[in-house]
Formats: C-alpha cells, sequence, structure tokens
C-alpha cells in the first residue's frame, strides 16, 4: 500500500500544516505522520470542503449524523460527501442522504448544487448513473497519483465528462492535470466550466485565477481571486495570491489588506513569515493617507 508522508499530503494537496492541525483538532482526521492513499482521498475531500461555505463545525455535525444514521465508520472514506446548503449530503450507491433530516434522495445533477428531490420510481436510470459516475471519479482520483496512470485519469475524467458535462470535481480535477502539465488554455477552459457547473465553488475561482495569473492575464486573475475571497473569506490561500497579484499590477495598498488577513488567517510558517515581510515592506516606503473621523486627511509615513 502506498504511504504518504505529513510533507508530501501537503505538497501533494497544496495545503497549509495550520490547516491541517485545525483539522487534527476538530476531530476531522487523526494526527499522524504517515498516510494511506484512502486517507489521502479523505484529505482532498476536506480541502475542496474548505473552499466551500460549509464550516468545520457543520462537517462534524454531518459526519456524526450519517455514522449514526448509516452505521458508517467513516463517511468521508465510504462516501462521496456534496454541499447541500450549509450543510454536507452523502451519495453513497447512487442515491444521496441528507443525514440530518434522513431524506433519501436522487441527485439529478450531479456536482451542482440542486435542491434535494425525494426519490420516486421513476427514477432508476438517473440512480444508475450517478452510481457509475460516482465509481468512475473514484478510480480516476486514484489513477491520477502515480505519474504513470495520469493517461488513464485522463481518459477516465473524459469519459465522466461525456456522461455529465458539468461534473464540476471532474472538470477542477482535469483542469488541474492541463495545469500541471502546462496546458493553460485547456485548464482555463476546463476552471471556467467548473465555475460556471457550480458558481459558489471557491476553489473553482482560485484554481481559475491560479492559470490565468500564469497566463499573465492578472486583471482576469485578480477577478477570480477576488470572487474566491467573496465566496469564503476566511481562504487563506486565496487572500495570499490576491495580494501577489495586487503587487504584481502595483496596487500595494491593496495588496496590504490581504498580506495582513492572510497573517491572520494562517500566522505561522513560511508563507505567513513572507506575508508578514510584505506588509511591512510596504509600510515601511509607502505614504499611506488615512480620513480621520471627522474628515482630515492625515498621512503617514511607515
Amino acid at each position: 500500500m502506498n504511504r504518504y508522508s505529513r510533507q508530501d499530503v501537503i505538497r501533494i494537496l497544496h495545503l497549509h500544516p495550520r490547516q491541517m492541525a485545525a483539522w487534527e483538532r476538530a476531530g476531522l482526521i487523526t494526527c499522524s505522520q504517515q498516510y494511506s492513499f484512502e486517507q489521502l482521498g479523505q484529505l482532498r475531500t476536506l480541502r475542496d470542503l474548505h473552499a466551500t461555505r460549509i464550516s468545520a463545525k457543520s462537517i462534524r455535525a454531518s459526519l456524526d449524523a450519517m455514522q449514526r444514521v448509516a452505521g458508517m465508520s467513516n463517511p468521508l472514506l465510504e462516501t462521496t460527501a456534496v454541499r447541500r446548503g450549509s450543510r454536507l449530503a452523502f451519495r453513497h450507491g447512487g442515491a444521496l442522504m441528507d443525514p440530518l433530516t434522513q431524506q433519501l434522495a436522487f441527485d439529478f445533477d450531479l456536482g451542482t448544487p440542486q435542491q434535494l428531490r425525494v426519490a420516486g420510481s421513476d427514477g432508476g436510470s438517473h440512480l444508475r448513473q450517478a452510481s457509475v459516475i460516482q465509481e468512475m471519479f473514484a478510480r480516476a482520483v486514484q489513477l491520477e497519483e502515480a505519474p504513470v496512470t495520469i493517461p488513464q485519469a485522463i481518459d477516465l475524467y473524459r469519459s465522466i465528462l461525456e456522461l455529465r458535462p458539468e461534473h464540476a470535481p471532474t472538470l477542477i480535477n482535469l483542469g488541474t492535470i492541463e495545469y500541471n502539465q502546462r496546458h493553460y488554455h485547456l485548464a482555463e477552459n476546463l476552471y471556467r466550466r467548473a465555475t460556471l457547473a457550480d458558481p459558489d465553488y471557491a476553489l473553482a475561482f482560485f484554481d481559475l485565477g491560479n492559470v490565468l495569473d500564469e497566463m499573465l492575464q492578472l486583471d482576469e486573475a485578480t477577478a477570480a481571486y477576488q470572487r474566491a475571497v467573496a465566496l469564503v473569506p476566511q481562504y487563506a490561500d486565496a487572500h495570499y495570491n490576491l495580494a501577489l497579484a495586487y503587487e504584481r499590477q502595483g496596487h500595494k495598498r491593496r495588496a496590504l489588506r490581504h498580506w495582513m488577513i492572510y497573517v491572520r488567517l494562517d500566522p505561522v510558517g513560511p508563507w505567513a513569515s513572507h506575508a508578514q515581510a510584505q506588509a511591512r515592506r510596504i509600510l515601511k516606503g509607502e505614504k499611506l493617507a488615512i480620513v480621520s473621523r471627522r474628515g482630515r486627511m492625515v498621512s503617514l509615513a511607515g
């Protein structure tokens, strides 16, 4: 069985150690120095959920309810978790369950946050397709982790999109493969499709910003990062990249705000140190004009 060190997990999933520690404190993952492939998949799910508006408390409550209702030891490994409003539902065997309401539903639009519809007798084909796509996606994720099998993962992701063109998780994963291969225009197209498939998916806008930044389309990259932090104000990585984008455009005061937000969200580690250094440099080198409560302009030399 493949094993991944803690540093491998952080590198592969682009996580911050502070986020790992927060999930451990919330009881969402077990603190460890070695992780299995299955645990890597669980962490990938948590990373994607973190880029939505669901709090760690809500995730924990939904997981506990699913364990009680379905008798599962670890729903994040045994099902596919999807966002439904402010909490989670779980896709399993082609059906969708909200464990807090114990409502069983069909998922007629995989990957998009549509309203749950109670299952009826005419939805067998939808259930079968949902089950097939779930299995294909899980297999593609597994193939993606080994360089030698990435072409197979690409073929499988493309097959999923033939069945469900707006399956946002597939669009994002396939876009990331293309991004890593420096096929930036292909990645951009896939990420844009993901933002249209799920306009509340902050990770899609963050990834879109990254590829636009690589293509030196800074105005559009900035807009994408702005959308990501608007959707999830606690999205530290998006604040960091937005600050960088503003600096590259010469907007130092705008960059300062996001450097400071990043430091507040992620105060420990090399990225925090860099953000702090950037903020100090701006404060030292800029004359920042502020307005007093009485409306008088005051210039501050950092």
